[in-house]
């Protein structure tokens, strides 16, 4: 890791880190104070101020993993594939959010936690395409054949990502479009902790990917130092 990457690393990490807590103080104080409590679904419409972000954080670092990919089997970087490693486990995190936080405003507002409806059924795809992609690199025998097969897994998935955002437009799924005049719009007073919300989830994605990528890096450098020592 070089001089530039070091620097950038000691102030942007920090700088997104301060962001990232002052934009939690501010988002919950948002949803929590600001935000009006929902006439039909109560308290727990408060969910959606975190499963709404935290699904474009799941996009955001699927896409960042599937150019990553392919980066990697264009010019075989390492840094590539750590990138895409990174940005896997990250957007897995927020699937798994989306995933618990979903059925938890579902069983309020439907009366079950689930429905095979298309934009659950798409997201719960995309979520085990990615989940494949993480059980295929924790391998202990991973090399360039199982990085390479990962990471056309990781450009697959994220051709699901347009499925799951245009799901309850193409298909009249039961799933609520409630941030557009289809779905009756979003209260102004709503609309502070959303935009909050949002913030603070890139931020945050941002955030782990970096940490996350700058992590791999160092440990296979280790390693490589490990072999080299033992050779």
């Amino acid at each position: 890791m070089n001089t530039n990457d070091k620097t950038r690393a000691a102030i942007g990490i920090p700088a997104l880190a301060f962001t990232g807590a002052a934009l939690l103080v501010g988002a919950l104080y948002a949803i929590f104070v600001t935000a009006p409590v929902e006439n039909r679904m109560g308290i727990i419409q408060k969910i959606f101020y975190f499963h709404v972000p935290s699904a474009y954080a799941m996009y955001l670092s699927f896409m960042v993993c599937a150019v990553a990919s392919w980066l990697y089997l264009l010019k075989s970087k390492e840094h590539w594939d750590a990138l895409g490693l990174a940005s896997a486990e990250v957007g897995s995190l927020f699937c798994v959010i989306v995933l618990v936080t979903g059925p938890l405003w579902a069983k309020k507002a439907w009366g079950v936690y689930w429905l095979w409806e298309p934009r659950l059924t798409s997201t719960l795809l995309a979520g085990l395409i990615y989940f494949a992609y993480l059980a295929l690199r924790s391998l202990g025998s991973s090399g360039e054949v199982e990085r390479r097969f990962a990471a056309a897994l990781g450009i697959i998935g994220a051709l699901d990502i347009p499925v799951i955002h245009l799901a309850v437009y193409q298909w009249r799924g039961v799933h609520p479009t409630v941030i557009t005049a289809r779905g009756g719009g979003l209260a102004s007073d709503m609309w502070p902790a959303l935009i909050l919300g949002f913030l603070l989830f890139t931020v945050l994605a941002l955030l782990l990917i970096w940490l996350r990528t700058r992590s791999e890096i160092l440990k296979r450098r280790l390693l490589a130092l490990e072999a080299e020592l033992l050779n």
